[in-house]
């Protein structure tokens, strides 16, 4: 097929990804924004794109929804190439961050903007029908008539989402749409987006750099730094599987401790890290006697105790701080050798344990598993 037009698969095609970058590259004069992206999306499925700004993933994101055209390599929708296809022409809507909300316009007249700019344009009670369902979709059934400023953040929100999935679309792509609403508001959000997604069976796709809103929505994950992929995946394969120290230290909290392999022994490495202290952890890909590494120990797999249970071989370390934060306190300690280090404990055993204060002199504890030997890179 060419570029001229979309065409849907036909039913034979339907096992295909639904959205694919194939060696994609982008420059922006001399700046690389994307370097040989290859990813295949699944129809109906919930991906992110995650990592810090700058580092590719609202470009990719943009070159899915045709705001941008590919220096080399192949989108694809439904495994035709649309690298130069217009925007208005793929089946695709865009969530954009701050919404692009009209203020002159009613709520209804905004969710059914994109319907009457379609030629042939649909007749109006076709249109009042679809906005009157994308309303009921996000819960705003009655605020047809309101206006844009009359509205909160989050029924702005609302508002765009109806908008965007009015259309129709097989991709829905989402621009860190939730940077500006507040906490409490944000984690409503993400449950309602969830809902919405498995209700309409649309492919959404995320762009954040909220490790926790990548992590609590999504089925995979895409993982980028300066303009690559590093690492795709389920939130719990990356979380408990990472590639490299900078993916354990994206995706979650870990503490790190650097060195260099000594010795092995099957999949589990030892570590010496300084002052003659040896850590043992699993590798997760291959490593070799004498590579710099770094010991990832996730805060959760920590214990604090007072005193270590015969057989335990625990760290004795000082609170410098404690974080209160309801359901978990957070530990800041120090050990002579290792440095600082995070350690999160449940409130439940705070309830059976008692508190630790700072300047408490404690032992720390973890399993050897639950240490994982990682590439530094």
């Amino acid at each position: 097929m060419s570029e001229a037009g979309y065409t849907p698969p036909s039913a034979t095609a339907t096992a295909s990804p639904i959205a694919e970058l194939r060696g994609v590259t982008k420059r922006f004069g001399e700046v690389l924004a994307a370097d040989d992206l290859n990813l295949s999306i699944r129809a109906g499925e919930f991906l992110s794109f995650l990592g810090p700004s700058g580092c590719g993933k609202t470009t990719a994101l943009r070159m899915l929804a045709g705001f941008e055209t590919p220096t080399s390599g192949e989108v694809r929708l439904d495994g035709a190439v649309v690298n130069t296809l217009e925007p208005y022409r793929r089946p695709v809507n865009m969530v954009f961050q701050h919404y692009a909300l009209f203020p002159h316009l009613t709520v209804a007249q905004n969710i059914g903007y994109g319907l009457r700019q379609r030629r042939p344009k649909p007749p109006r009670a076709e249109i009042d029908r679809k906005v009157r369902s994308a309303l009921e979709i996000v819960r705003l059934d009655g605020f047809e008539g309101r206006r844009i400023w009359e509205m909160s953040g989050g029924q702005q929100q609302r508002v765009a989402l109806a908008r965007a999935i009015v259309n129709e679309p097989k991709l829905l792509l989402l621009d860190e749409p939730m940077a500006a609403l507040d906490r409490k508001l944000r984690k409503e959000m993400q449950i309602e987006l969830q809902n919405i997604q498995r209700r309409l069976g649309i492919t959404f796709i995320l762009v954040t750099h909220d490790q926790e809103e990548a992590l609590s929505m999504s089925d995979r994950i895409c993982i980028m730094r300066d303009g690559r992929i590093v690492q795709t995946g389920a939130p719990r394969e990356l979380y408990d599987q990472p590639r490299n120290r900078y993916v354990a230290g994206f995706v979650g909290t870990s503490n790190f401790f650097d060195g260099a392999v000594t010795g092995l022994d099957g999949g589990t490495a030892r570590v010496a890290i300084r002052d003659g202290i040896v850590l043992a952890g699993r590798a997760l890909a291959p490593v070799a006697a004498g590579q710099a590494v770094s010991v990832s120990i996730r805060p959760e797999q920590i214990r604090l105790v007072r005193a270590a249970a015969g057989g335990e071989t625990g760290w004795p370390v000082s609170i410098l701080n404690r974080i209160f934060l309801g359901e978990h306190t957070e530990y800041l300690v120090k050990h002579e050798s290792l440095g600082e280090f995070m350690v999160l404990t449940p409130r439940q055993a705070e309830l059976s344990d008692g508190p630790f204060n700072a300047g408490e002199q404690l032992t720390a504890v973890w399993d050897a598993g639950s240490a994982l030997v990682l590439d530094k890179d």
